[in-house]
C-alpha cells in the first residue's frame, strides 16, 4: 500500500500519554470487525427504533389543485404554484432517469393539465380574435423552423395590445411563454410584444425538441429549490457543450451538474445534465398565503446504515436516486470508510413516502435507511454526543521481545486507558485504489482532462472539481471555482479536516516536550464540568509562571486552538510551532477570513485529553489448522479482542486503541 511518508512520519512520532507495554494486531481485517454507531445528543444510539418518536407523515407534492375561477388578486402565486408543482413532481420522480414510452408518458402527464391552465388564462385574459393571432403567430414560426427556413429580415413580432393593470401583465407574460416556451414575450408601455425564442432554437441543435420545450417551460416557471435533467448524454464533449450553452446564457439563473445515472446492467453508467436554480439571498416581492404554504421545506429524518462505503459516495447515491443533490442532505460528522456505521441524516425535499420507496434498491450498495420521520430542521455538524464502537482486534499477540503473559498484557493496557486517552485527529487513508492513483496522476501532472479520464464517474465530487479545473485552467481563478464546485458543507469538512490535521500534530509536538505538566504559556480552561470544545475565549486562561510552580492545574485542563481568526496560541514553545507550521503550508499571513472563498472560520478550543466511557472486551479464541509436516496437523490458537467504548465527538476510535496497544497502524 501506497503511503504519504511525511504524514507516516508524524503519525508514528506521536506521543504516549501512558506507560504500559501494550501488544500488538491487526484492526479492520474487515467491515464488519469495526462497527461505528452515533450517539445523539439526548445520548441515544442511533441505530435503536424511534418508532415512538416518529411523527406523522406528510404527503407527497402532487397536482391535484384546482381552480374553478380566476381570482386576479393572487393567480400569479396559484397559477404559478400549480404550475411549478407539475414541473417538480415531474423532473424530481424518479422515472425522469428512464427513457422510452415510460418517460414519455411521464412528460405527458406533467404538461397537460399546465398547458390546460394556460389556455384557461390566455381565454380570460385576451379576446378570442387576439388569442387566434398568437397561436397562429406561433405555429407560423415553428413551421417556419421546422421546415429549416431562416427567418428572413427582423425578427417576426405579435402585439398583444396594451395591459393596464400590471398584475395581468405579469400574469400573460408568464401564460405564454408556459404554452409557447418557443417565444418570448417583451413589455413597451404597458404592451406586451411576442417574439421568436432564438435561445430555444439554439438548444434545440443540442437536444431534442421535447427537451427544450420543457426545460424552457421549467425554467420560466422559477420553482424554488426545483430542478430538471436532460436525457442522459455518454458524449462528454456533448454534455460539455450543454453545459457551456445553459451557463452563458442562464448562468445568473441556475447552475448545472452532471451526474451518474447508476444502472447495474450496463458496464458504465450514463451521465445525465442537472440543472437546478441557484439560492436567492434576498426576497423582495410579498407572496400569498397560498404561496408560503405551498413551499414549506419538507424535511425527513432517518438513520443511514452503510458497509464499507465512503459517506460522500453514499450521499451521492441517495441523491441519485431521489432526485435531489448532495448538498440537500445533512448530518452530524463523518464516519469511517471500511466500517459499518449507522448515522443521523435528515434530507430535505424529500418526504418520508418517497424515501421509504428506494429502501430496496439501495440495498444493492450496501445501504439502509429506517427510523424514517418527519421533522422540522436540518442537522448541524458536530449536534451529536460521540460514537459508540464495537470493534475486534485480530491476531492479538505481544510486543516484540515482550515474553509477559499475553493476557495480562491486554488488561493492563485496557485498565490503564480506562483513564487515561488522547483526544487526537487522524484519518489514515488507504491509498491502494483507483481513486487514489488518479489523485496521485494529477499531483504528478496537474492534468486536468488526463485525471477526468482516470477518476470513476461515482466521485462526483472530485469529478466536479477536475471539471472546474479542466474548464478555467490552473491558474487562481480557476482554483477558486473549483473551490465553489464543493457544496458549502464538503468545503467546510475539508477546512476541519486541515484544521484537525494542524491540531493533532500540535497535541503530539506539546506532550513529547513538556509531558503530562502544565507549563507556564499553557492555554487551559477555567470551567471544570465543561464538556464541549465551543465555549468562550473567556473561559482559556493562560497559565503564569506562578501558576506552573504551585501546580494550579492539572493536564485535563490543557487546550490547545483549532486554527481561527478569533483564537490564542500558547505563549511557548506550542505557540512557535504553530507559527512555524502555518509558514511551512503558506498560510503565515492567513487570518481565516478570506470573502473571495466565502472562508469564514472563528477557530474553538478542544482539550487534549479525554477519557472513553463503557470500556468493555472480551478475548476469544480463533484455532487454525496449520501443516507442520507432511501426515501430521498442529491446531494453533491465534487471540482475538472483542473490544467496546464510547467516544466524545471528534475524538477517533484509532487513537485510542493505538493508545492502548502502543503500535501504529
Amino acid at each position: 500500500m501506497e503511503e504519504d511518508t511525511d504524514f507516516r512520519i508524524r503519525f508514528s512520532s506521536l506521543g504516549f500519554i501512558t506507560d504500559h507495554v501494550g501488544f500488538r494486531g491487526t484492526i479492520k481485517s474487515s467491515p464488519s470487525d469495526f462497527v461505528v454507531i452515533e450517539i445523539d445528543e439526548q445520548g441515544q444510539l442511533v441505530n435503536k427504533s424511534t418508532s415512538g418518536l416518529i411523527s406523522k407523515v406528510l404527503p407527497e407534492p402532487n397536482n391535484f389543485a384546482k381552480k374553478t375561477k380566476l381570482d386576479f388578486q393572487n393567480i400569479s402565486c396559484q397559477e404559478g404554484s400549480n404550475q411549478e408543482v407539475n414541473t417538480f413532481t415531474k423532473c424530481s420522480d424518479d422515472r425522469n432517469h428512464q427513457s422510452g414510452s415510460e418517460k414519455e408518458d411521464t412528460i405527458n402527464d406533467g404538461t397537460s393539465t399546465g398547458e390546460e391552465e394556460q389556455v384557461h388564462v390566455l381565454g380570460n385574459l385576451l379576446d378570442e380574435k387576439t388569442n387566434d393571432l398568437l397561436t397562429h403567430f406561433a405555429f407560423d414560426i415553428k413551421e417556419k423552423w421546422n421546415s429549416k427556413t431562416e427567418l428572413i429580415g427582423s425578427s417576426p413580432e405579435f402585439s398583444l395590445g396594451r395591459i393596464l393593470d400590471k398584475n395581468q401583465r405579469a400574469i400573460l407574460h408568464s401564460a405564454v411563454r408556459q404554452k409557447f416556451p418557443f417565444l418570448i414575450t417583451v413589455g413597451k408601455n404597458s404592451e406586451i410584444v411576442v417574439k421568436p425564442n432564438l435561445e430555444y432554437k439554439e438548444l434545440c441543435h443540442l437536444v431534442s425538441e421535447e427537451e427544450a420545450f420543457d426545460f424552457f417551460k421549467y425554467l420560466d416557471a422559477k420553482k424554488e429549490n426545483s430542478k430538471f435533467t436532460f436525457k442522459p448524454d455518454m458524449n462528454k464533449d456533448h454534455r460539455k457543450a450543454v453545459h457551456h450553452f445553459v451557463n452563458k446564457k442562464f448562468g445568473n439563473l441556475v447552475e448545472t451538474k452532471s451526474f451518474p445515472e447508476l444502472n447495474y446492467n450496463a458496464a458504465t453508467p450514463n451521465i445525465a445534465i442537472t440543472v437546478r436554480f441557484r439560492e436567492k439571498k434576498h426576497k423582495h416581492r410579498k407572496r400569498s398565503l397560498f404561496e408560503c404554504r405551498d413551499q414549506k421545506v419538507i424535511y425527513t429524518a432517518f438513520t443511514l446504515r452503510k458497509e464499507n462505503l465512503e459517506m460522500f459516495e453514499a450521499l451521492g447515491f441517495l441523491a441519485i436516486k431521489l432526485g435531489v443533490i448532495p448538498s440537500d442532505f445533512s448530518y452530524a460528522g463523518l464516519k469511517d470508510k471500511k466500517a459499518i456505521t449507522y448515522q443521523a441524516m435528515v434530507v430535505r425535499k424529500v418526504s418520508p413516502e418517497r424515501l421509504k420507496n428506494i429502501e430496496k434498491e439501495i440495498e444493492k450498495k450496501r445501504m439502509n435507511v429506517f427510523n424514517i420521520r418527519s421533522v422540522d430542521d436540518s442537522l448541524r455538524l458536530g449536534q451529536l454526543k460521540g460514537n459508540h464502537f464495537d470493534i475486534i482486534i485480530r491476531n492479538v499477540r505481544n510486543q516484540i521481545n515482550d515474553s509477559t503473559n499475553l493476557r495480562e498484557r491486554i488488561l493492563e493496557a485496557i485498565e490503564n486507558v480506562k483513564v487515561k486517552a488522547v483526544k487526537l485527529f487522524l484519518t489514515p487513508e488507504d491509498l491502494d485504489d483507483p481513486v487514489n492513483r488518479a489523485k496521485k496522476y494529477f499531483l504528478q501532472t496537474e492534468d486536468a482532462k488526463g485525471t477526468l479520464s482516470l477518476m470513476p464517474e461515482f466521485k462526483v465530487r472530485e469529478r466536479a472539481l477536475l471539471e472546474s479545473l479542466h474548464r478555467f485552467g490552473m491558474t487562481e481563478e480557476g482554483c477558486i471555482q473549483a473551490w465553489f464546485s464543493f457544496p458549502h458543507s464538503m468545503r467546510i469538512f475539508y477546512i476541519h479536516a486541515y484544521s484537525s490535521k494542524i491540531w493533532n500534530e500540535a497535541v503530539s509536538y506539546r506532550l513529547s516536550t513538556y509531558g503530562s505538566r502544565v507549563v507556564e504559556g499553557d492555554l487551559v480552561c477555567l470551567d471544570k464540568d465543561i464538556d464541549d470544545e465551543h465555549f468562550p475565549s473567556s473561559k482559556v486562561h493562560l497559565v503564569t509562571e506562578e501558576e506552573e510552580s504551585a501546580s494550579t492545574y492539572a493536564i485535563h485542563q490543557v487546550v490547545l486552538p483549532v486554527l481561527g481568526y478569533n483564537i490564542q496560541y500558547p505563549k511557548n514553545k506550542v505557540g512557535q510551532w504553530y507559527q512555524d507550521t502555518l509558514s511551512r503550508d503558506g498560510l503565515q499571513t492567513c487570518r481565516f477570513k478570506v470573502p473571495t472563498l466565502k472562508l469564514n472560520v472563528p477557530g474553538c478550543y478542544r482539550q487534549i485529553l479525554k477519557h472513553p466511557h463503557n470500556v468493555s472486551y472480551q478475548l476469544m479464541e480463533e484455532h487454525d489448522t496449520d501443516v507442520k509436516t507432511e501426515g501430521s496437523h498442529i491446531d494453533e490458537a491465534t487471540l482475538s479482542l472483542q473490544i467496546s467504548f464510547n467516544l466524545d465527538a471528534s475524538c477517533y476510535a484509532t487513537v485510542c486503541l493505538r493508545e492502548i496497544m502502543k503500535h501504529d497502524f
